[in-house]
């Protein structure tokens, strides 16, 4: 008799790597005059301007970096390896009058990943301009700890040596605001970490339901409520897109409310959905194999954001009252899959014709939208890998952000900015909303060959029903080819530090 091997040994929380690895790690910043001891680095990093000699510790002078091949354009690195002591890296910050903070983050992380072989590394900047200390040490430990992740637990033998130390060492690294700095950058990389975590986890191992757990798990490290609904709970609430788009799957739909409300909240309530695809093949609108096996998994990347974003939010002591819906399912053929004519009703009740079954992400939103509108939030910020138009739009290195509320796009673009997540605002002209009439329902999931992204958020808008809303489109952004500065190959996490800074502008704001 063989015995019976589980290849799908299932997701729980001790399963995230990357949360696991970021919490082993000591992240500190220290004043230039103190030395660089306990602990000791294994490479140490200086900061070198393209138009300026580099600091005399780094022991090469401008000259002799030119004829090595370094000439110091922000974020290249020149690696000195050291028979006795740590390694030495020249990093480069570009010229010294263009210096920004994301360019700081950028050298963070270049340098970082030059000593991937190295557990405890320091960046010393002996100069920033004039940009704050604190902004400074952020930004640098920032890009270090996203530089460093890799998703690794189910590799036998991982090529990197696990970060343990991170020091930066600057001017003013000893006064209180640079130590509060540094704090916040450790909840900001743990919410694109987990966000990472999620989205790279193979299908077979994370579906709705293991969602679900680890959504419960972080909400009782993190200090925000979770409340899950099985298929049994979406059929009571009538939630027809959700449980439309997960006709086909074997696996259950869960759809995942999380409530953020701390003590002496602002009256102010805003409400954050997460498209949660778990693997989609496309459903009977099947898409051809070649991406799927990198990209369908992380058709989640959405719910992922939202759920590392509140992890943040309690130790970032947002103000504002924050309910988010993850709405979570495959999207799957099989004899008893949502067809194309099908008429799905949402939990408002609006009717909605299905032209395409691979446009589902709009059809499990559209349940949430309903239920945010009806729990009377002042204001929705919806996050999806909606559609390739997107990508096909702006790359990889930037998403489109539709809303009808300028005050509230503005301050989402600038949470933005913030957190080096670049987004671009793009129109909803109401000329395409016709293309998604239909004949014999309320709406239809499809429009034209053209404009796809704007067709999709004028879909959603139709939900938003006048509640100021803005709609993040990461298809493109969710995941990188190859490392670039912060982002690492395969998931990016985008999204999750833009929410996060997102809620504390929202909470500190009055305006209703």
């Amino acid at each position: 008799m063989t015995q019976r091997i589980d290849t799908r040994p299932g997701m729980d929380f001790t399963a995230l790597p990357g949360l696991e690895a970021l919490e082993a790690v000591s992240v500190s910043a220290r004043s230039l005059h103190d030395s660089l001891t306990e602990p000791v680095p294994d490479a140490v990093g200086y900061a070198v301007f393209a138009d300026q000699d580099p600091t005399p510790e780094l022991g090469l002078t401008r000259e002799a970096l030119r004829r090595s091949g370094f000439d110091g354009k922000a974020g290249s690195t020149l690696v000195l390896p050291a028979a006795d002591g740590p390694d030495r890296v020249a990093v480069g910050l570009g010229d010294r009058a263009k210096l920004t903070v994301n360019a700081v983050r950028d050298a963070a992380a270049a340098m970082a990943r030059s000593a991937s072989r190295r557990s405890r590394i320091a960046l010393v900047i002996p100069d920033h301009g004039d940009l704050p200390d604190s902004e400074v040490a952020r930004a640098a430990s920032e890009g270090a700890l996203l530089a460093r992740y890799r998703y690794t637990p189910l590799k036998s033998k991982p090529a990197d040596e696990p970060l343990t130390a991170v020091t930066i060492q600057l001017a003013g690294g000893d006064a209180p605001a640079v130590t509060e700095a540094i704090d916040a950058s450790a909840v900001a990389a743990r919410a694109s970490i987990i966000a990472r975590d999620l989205a790279n986890t193979p299908p077979g191992h994370l579906t709705a339901t293991d969602m679900g757990r680890i959504a419960q798990t972080l909400g009782e490290r993190f200090g925000f409520d979770v409340t899950l609904f099985d298929k049994s709970a979406l059929t009571d609430l009538g939630c027809g897109g959700l449980l439309g788009v997960n006709q086909g799957s074997a696996e259950e739909p869960r759809m995942i409310r999380l409530s953020y409300d701390p003590a002496g909240a602002a009256a102010r309530h805003l409400g954050l959905i997460g498209k949660g695809i778990m693997y989609d093949s496309g459903g009977i609108s099947l898409k051809p194999s070649d991406p799927m096996h990198l990209l369908m998994k992380m058709d989640m990347g959405g719910a992922a954001a939202v759920l590392g974003a509140f992890t943040g939010f309690r130790d970032t002591g947002v103000q504002a009252r924050v309910t988010g819906w993850l709405m979570c399912t495959d999207n799957m053929p099989s004899g008893s899959s949502y067809k194309l004519g099908d008429v799905l009703t949402t939990h408002g009740g609006t009717t909605i014709e299905v032209k395409n079954t691979d446009a589902e992400g709009r059809l499990v939103m559209s349940d949430a939208f309903d239920l945010a509108n009806e729990a009377g939030v002042d204001a929705i910020i919806d996050i999806a890998t909606l559609t390739g138009a997107a990508l096909m739009a702006l790359g990889q290195a930037m998403a489109p952000v539709f809303s009808n509320d300028d005050a509230l796009v503005d301050a989402v673009i600038a949470a933005s900015a913030e957190s080096d997540e670049p987004l671009w605002r793009m129109p909803l002209e109401q000329k395409y909303r016709k293309q998604l009439d239909s004949d014999i329902a309320d709406i239809a999931n499809l429009g034209g060959p053209y404009a796809g992204a704007i067709t999709a958020a004028l879909f959603l808008e139709h939900f938003a029903s006048g509640t100021p809303w803005a709609h993040v489109d990461i298809a493109g952004t969710m995941q990188s080819d190859t490392d670039d500065a912060w982002r690492p190959k395969g998931a990016t996490g985008f999204g999750a530090r833009t929410l996060l800074a997102a809620a504390a502008r929202y909470g500190k704001s009055s305006a209703k």
